[in-house]
Formats: structure tokens, sequence, C-alpha cells
């Protein structure tokens, strides 16, 4: 079993792999494509569309960046807080807040500098929301959330 204070190092490492991937993914993409061009990644499946999102989670709270902003913030600090006061005693329970605090963050860092959300994962086949890798980060971090909830605790060691 790993200490309580590498624990917690360990979740704020993780989480600013994440944020660096999301941060790197987005300029990468904005700087070789840019606004208003797709890009083909996988055929009649995966492009890269860059666009501005000013809203939350499939654009709920559109243009309501301050709102936002501030949430992204408060929730970062609550997360940190969290981890550092009750530091996660199960390992989907670790891997979840790493991914959770990477991912609020990420997109916390656009809304913060940008005043919007720089999405551009566009799946083809299905009319869904473009999004981003903090996006995809927070969704692992509810499944992990999940697990942690259904799993036999138990047995789990790490």
């Amino acid at each position: 079993m790993i200490s309580l204070k590498s624990r917690k190092m360990k979740i704020l490492t993780y989480s600013f792999f994440i944020i660096l991937l999301d941060q790197v993914s987005k300029f990468l993409v904005l700087s070789t494509l840019g606004f208003g061009r797709s890009k083909d990644i996988i055929p009649n499946l995966l492009n890269f569309t860059l666009v501005k999102n000013k809203g939350a989670a499939f654009s709920l709270f559109s243009n309501s960046t301050n709102f936002l902003t501030i949430t992204s913030i408060v929730s970062s600090l609550l997360l940190i807080t969290i981890i550092f006061k009750y530091p996660p005693k199960s390992y989907w329970n670790f891997i979840g807040f790493a991914f959770l605090l990477g991912g609020t963050v990420g997109n916390g860092i656009d809304r913060l500098f940008k005043g919007y959300v720089l999405d551009f994962f566009e799946l083809v086949p299905i009319n869904f929301p473009i999004f981003n890798i903090a996006d995809v980060s927070i969704n692992i971090a509810i499944i992990c959330f999940i697990i942690d909830i259904t799993k036999d605790k138990s047995r789990i060691k790490y």
C-alpha cells in the first residue's frame, strides 16, 4: 500500500500529464488545422474539426463564459482540497480523481485564457458534439467512479 502523501502526489502528477496532453493537442490542432477546416483522421469515423465551444458539455450554458470560468476554477480548487483532505482509498477512485482534475483544469485553462474551449474530435457517423481530450478525461473519471461504487472494494489492493 502506498503512503497517503505519495498517493496525493501521484494524483496531481497524473492530472498534470492529462492537462499537458490536452493543452498540447489543442495547440497542435490549432496550429496545423486552424478554424473552419476539417481533416479526415479515420475515414468515415473520426475527423479533426476545430471549433470554439463557449458553453459546457453539449454546448449547455452557451455564452456564459464568466460563469463557466468561475465554475472551472472553483471546481478545480474543490477537487484539490478533497484530494488532500480525503485522499482516495480505492484504485478506481484514485484514477477517477486524477482524470477528473486533469479534465477540469484542461478546459478551465481554455476558458480562463481564451474565453472558450477548443474542441476538435468529431465522430463522423453520428451526430455527436465535437469534443477534446479534457472531455474524454472527465468521462473516463465518471466511468471510474461508477466502477468504484459497484466494485467489491475488499479485494482491491494498490
